[in-house]
């Protein structure tokens, strides 16, 4: 049953589903962790084993440069050189062409960059994403996209077609989804008869799954959510559905409602790395001087590793600058989420996740007061 997808509940437009992968099965929804240089930073596999992680995420731009996919592919594949064994999905390297926007240049063909690294001339295309993410050996592969602006229609539509005839080409250089599932990607910012264009095109390809890209990258939440509430309607019922980039807690809920499956995010680790933790109240700075002599985990309510130490000394960690901060904190924010959309996929099976949702944000939104602390 490799690559398919079965739904075995739902709770309004929320699904909790099965995605079967070559290398194990994907209960959904799922918060996969960011693993961009072909590690989840700080947290070794053995820790997201133990935390049911299900799936995870890998950067095909960052390993590209560095060790490059050639070197990945003669040592094994990633699963092999990481030594993860669950399944991987790697990103084609379409949002570093956003995000890296003052070193590249696009084009209707591809896109010519300097290497962060070295500063050498690089050129990505799709065929080469493709060729890419191939060597590297994922479960789930991403087509090559350009994310735009969100608000610049004359931007976002442009993108829109490029990202069409990218797919097209995506789609020539993998035409076998045996032993990789390739996902095509959504955009059109905020703007719904894009998002619709968008999506046909993609849909029309009848791909493995299908990822909603160009969001949270400067958009409001409101418009986030409307925009999600408009384009899941849109895509095939019988496919999963991604939504990239995505990891704060109200908006896993949210993306949920509306019927997402699979999210990513950098932000649990991130945030560890700043002294940030999620609780069920809110998010917490633990550098802050009020954690210097309180004896409480991060959040009673989780039971793991990172739960038997105190926020006393995880504050002393961060203040100290101590590396185990990092790994702990990390470990902890990573299990929250995770538990977090663990938890509305039981609910959705019971048929109560408004009732979950209801009281999960009643709690955490008054208390997101890490700005303040």
């Amino acid at each position: 049953m490799a690559f398919e997808f079965e739904i075995v509940a739902t709770d309004g437009a929320a699904r909790a589903g099965v995605l079967h992968s070559p290398h194990g099965d994907i209960p959904t929804p799922v918060f996969a962790p960011v693993g961009t240089a072909g590690t989840v930073k700080a947290v070794p596999p053995r820790d997201l084993e133990e935390l049911d992680i299900n799936l995870i995420l890998a950067n095909t731009y960052h390993l590209f440069l560095r060790p490059g996919d050639e070197l990945v592919r003669d040592m094994g594949g990633l699963h092999r050189f990481m030594g993860w064994h669950g399944p991987i999905l790697t990103d084609s390297g379409g949002f570093q062409v956003f995000s890296l926007t003052e070193i590249n240049k696009i084009d209707d063909d591809g896109v010519s960059f300097r290497s962060h690294i070295d500063g050498s001339m690089i050129r990505l295309d799709p065929a080469r994403s493709m060729r890419i993410q191939q060597n590297l050996g994922a479960d789930i592969i991403m087509a090559f996209d350009q994310c735009p602006l969100p608000n610049d229609r004359d931007e976002v539509e442009s993108a829109v077609e490029r990202t069409r005839r990218w797919l097209e080409q995506c789609r020539e250089a993998h035409p076998d989804d045996n032993k990789q599932a390739l996902f095509g990607i959504v955009q059109g910012g905020v703007f719904p008869d894009l998002r619709e264009r968008s999506a046909r095109y993609a849909t029309d390809l009848n791909l493995k799954g299908y990822a909603i890209g160009g969001l949270a990258v400067g958009e409001s939440k409101p418009e986030m959510y409307a925009t999600l509430e408009h384009i899941l309607p849109a895509l095939p019922v019988d496919k999963p559905r991604y939504l990239m980039g995505v990891g704060e807690p109200d908006d896993l809920v949210e993306g949920i409602r509306r019927g997402v499956d699979i999210f990513d995010c950098v932000i649990p680790t991130r945030l560890a790395r700043h002294g940030a933790a999620f609780t069920h109240d809110g998010r917490i700075n633990l550098r802050n001087a009020r954690f210097k002599l309180d004896d409480r985990p991060i959040d009673s309510q989780l039971d793991n590793y990172a739960g038997r130490f105190s926020r006393a000394y995880y504050r002393h960690l961060v203040v100290a600058k101590e590396l185990l901060a990092y790994h702990l904190i990390s470990l902890h924010n990573i299990d929250f989420l995770a538990r977090h959309v663990a938890n509305m996929r039981e609910a959705i099976i019971r048929g109560q996740l408004e009732e979950y949702a209801r009281q999960f944000l009643a709690r955490y939104l008054p208390g997101d007061l890490t700005a303040e602390q």
